[in-house]
């Protein structure tokens, strides 16, 4: 007898690319939320930001030959009073590779945890995932499920037409031969319709990942006006999701400059502004601004175009 057909691999390739889907989008979303300013040209930001969000942590350095480099780093002998190592080895994925010290180099951590960010990515994405896979059979058990019989003569007849019944023909075309009779039988499930509940949880833990990333995602669907209080409470997750990262990485920039006399910056990139009825919602300051003054645009408001 040969083994049993199921659709378990259709499954796990589903699963796969529902898992990496979300894991892809959130990771770009993760290397691309910091805006290196005078960062030398030898340097790639990208490749910078994906060792952060892999490794933890990345070395600053200059090359006789190749001018300033941002590699990745292995930590390499021991540690000063402040668990810096005071030995580390930057190198590539084309076997560069080079010795430096705390005298030539900075050590940029991807947070004060000096953890990778890739662990909160694949937890978020892990979890979205499921998400999905749960609205997807629920939304298939809503179809009402068919066993099929035959002989193994009619076994082609069979395959085929399911895959006319499970493609949503409106018409299926037999030979009146075929028995319908001995070879359809419902069996129904009654599996309740909650797909729409399962998104709207879905919904939430996308917003609450792209918290964790210290990404804006608050939207103002409201009938009533929301106090500046309630707004600023409202974002306060985010902003302080956005302080561990970012601080380490000007902490990294400040010890890069005076090492190397260069005038680097870093900051958060700009990514949401909203215009409430009142306010614009300036999420870089976190900071609630009347509408006299548009920090969108850096221009005065017409207070008339304001008003209801």
């Amino acid at each position: 007898m040969g083994r049993r057909k199921t659709n378990f691999g259709e499954s796990a390739f589903n699963n796969n690319v529902s898992w990496r889907f979300y894991f892809s989008r959130l990771m770009e979303l993760a290397i691309s939320t910091f805006e290196w300013k005078n960062l030398p040209d030898t340097c790639d930001e990208r490749f910078l930001e994906l060792s952060l969000f892999n490794t933890g942590s990345a070395v600053f350095f200059s090359d006789e030959d190749l001018g300033y480099l941002a590699l990745k780093c292995l930590n390499n002998g021991s540690l000063n009073v402040y668990a810096v190592p005071m030995k580390r080895r930057a190198y590539a994925v084309n076997g560069y590779q080079k010795s430096l010290d705390e005298n030539d180099s900075v050590i940029i951590w991807n947070n004060r945890l000096r953890e990778p960010t890739w662990p909160t990515v694949q937890y978020y994405a892990k979890r979205l995932w499921e998400y999905d896979r749960i609205i997807d059979v629920n939304i298939r058990a809503q179809k009402t499920p068919v066993v099929i019989q035959g002989t193994e003569q009619q076994r082609l007849t069979l395959v085929n037409l399911y895959k006319e019944y499970d493609g949503n023909a409106p018409v299926i075309m037999a030979d009146k031969s075929l028995d319908l009779g001995n070879v359809l039988k419902v069996a129904k499930t009654d599996a309740p319709f909650v797909a729409d509940q399962i998104y709207t949880l879905k919904t939430q833990l996308w917003n609450e990942a792209l918290t964790a990333l210290g990404i804006s995602n608050v939207s103002f669907q409201k009938k009533e006006r929301l106090i500046s209080d309630e707004v600023s409470r409202s974002m306060g997750g985010t902003i302080a999701s956005r302080w561990s990262r970012l601080e380490a990485r000007q902490k990294a920039a400040e010890e890069i400059n005076d090492m190397f006399g260069l005038n680097i910056e870093v900051q958060f990139r700009e990514d949401f502004r909203e215009m409430d009825d009142e306010f614009v919602i300036d999420t870089e300051r976190g900071e609630l601004t009347p509408m006299v003054y548009d920090l969108r645009t850096r221009t005065p408001v017409d207070e008339m175009a304001v008003k209801k």
